[in-house]
Parts: structure tokens; sequence; C-alpha cells
């Protein structure tokens, strides 16, 4: 019976994903909160894709030692960070074997590094929204290989790393009208087993982890934001001083 009510729970969320999908917009993703400027945030953010994404995932155009740049020390780096080298400067290379990951996932696991940067839709959200959902939509589903699934990602072949953070839960669907259509609609989360963080710090934590996954794609961003609006600042200055220079050199010209 238990394993009846899972697969039902499964096709349930399939025909509700489907149905979102049909509807033009796909499964709606929320705001991710913008914390690239919390050093704090950043560093749990590190810290969370070491111990929980680098096992499987890479991340091939980034140095550890560039991890100085939101906060941290090459000290603290070598003895909280370090677990795939030796080196501070080498890239953060995935701990899988390529072999065992083909075997495992029919593939190995994408690279990370730009992520956020190129997960976006027209008219949903930002890469970073899509992370921040896909992280927080996972439920337990034993139709799958891995024993899970995910409502922005259906039949996600990624197993949910940070279960036991979170928790496991179920969706709670109820009906409703959509352009004359009954469809299914995400009314909430059962709790099915608890997580070691709230619900709460779950969300914060998966903030930090898509904060830190925004920040790796272009970690001079908010540098190159600060000086545009200083660049903008000064060419701004500079037209007005042009202008009445001009002015001062042709008002005596008819």
């Amino acid at each position: 019976m238990k394993q009846l009510k899972k697969l039902a729970l499964g096709l349930l969320a399939s025909v509700f994903v489907a149905a979102a999908n049909a509807a033009g917009g796909g499964f709606p993703w929320d705001k991710a909160p913008d914390r690239t400027n919390d050093m704090a945030a950043l560093q749990n953010g590190a810290k969370l894709f070491v111990n929980y994404c680098l096992n499987c995932h890479s991340a091939a155009f980034m140095r550890y030692n560039r991890l100085t740049d939101i906060g941290l020390t090459e000290k603290q780096i070598k003895e909280n960070l370090l677990f795939t080298t030796e080196k501070v400067g080498e890239t953060m290379k995935a701990a899988i074997d390529p072999k065992q990951a083909k075997d495992w996932f029919g593939g190995n696991p994408p690279d990370l590094t730009v992520i956020a940067r190129s997960r976006s839709a027209a008219g949903q959200g930002s890469g970073a929204d899509y992370l921040y959902t896909y992280l927080r939509t996972y439920y337990r589903d034993d139709s799958k290989a891995t024993g899970w699934n995910n409502l922005a990602f259906p039949n996600v072949g990624m197993p949910h790393v940070l279960w036991e953070l979170q928790g496991e839960r179920e969706p709670i669907f109820e009906k409703a009208m959509n352009h004359g259509q009954e469809v299914q609609v995400l009314k909430g989360w059962k709790q099915v087993t608890p997580g070691t963080l709230s619900a709460r710090e779950y969300d914060s934590a998966a903030a930090d982890l898509v904060a830190y996954l925004q920040w790796m794609g272009e970690p001079s961003q908010n540098t190159r934001v600060r000086v545009g609006a200083w660049v903008l600042l000064f060419l701004g200055l500079f037209v007005l001083v042009a202008w009445r220079l001009n002015a001062a050199y042709w008002k005596d010209i008819k």
C-alpha cells in the first residue's frame, strides 16, 4: 500500500508538471535572494558546494585560491575545503571517477562553474531563480532509479544530495481551473521525515549555495558593477564639463 501511495504521488506530480507546461510557463520559479555581496553567505555556499556538490560535479574553471575573493584565507581553504587535491592553486575537480559516473548515471555530471549563468527562461526568471527552486522542490518517488524526483526538473537523474538537511517531503496538490481545464496546483508540502535544518534554515542554506554558484560563474561581477557605476558618474561629469567648455569656446562666434 505504501509503495502504491508513493507511485500515485509520483504520477500526480507528473500530471501537475505536464499541466503547468501545457499552460505555457512551466513550473513557476521562486525568486532567489540576492546574496552575491554577502561574504558570510558566499563562504557558507562554498562549504556546501565542496561538501555536497563537488563529489560528482566539477567546477573546472574555478581555482580554490580564488575563494580568497570572498574573504577566506589560503590556510582556511587548505584546512576546510581541499578534499580532492592538496594544492590551493588547483581547479575544483570532482572526486568521482568519470567511468563510475557513466556507469551510475549514464554520463558524467555537468560542470557547474557557469550553471547559474546558463540556466534561464524568458518570463520565468534568472538561472539563480531556477536553481533556488530546483534545490527546494525535491520529493520522494520510488518509481525513479534514484528514489527522487523534482517538480522544477521532472524525471531528474540526480538524487537529492541535500536530503539529510531538508528531510523527506511530499508535495500536496489541489484541483483548480485553468482556461477551462482542470489542473493540479501545488498547495504546499508535507514533511515526512525531519531534516537537520528547519524549513527556513534549509531555504537559507539553498540561497547561500545559489549565491555561491552565481558568484562562481563570474567572480568579478560585483567589482564590475561598482566600477561601472563610477565610470558612468565620471562620464556624466565629463559630458557636463565638455558642454560648458564648448559653450565658452564658441560664445563670441556668431
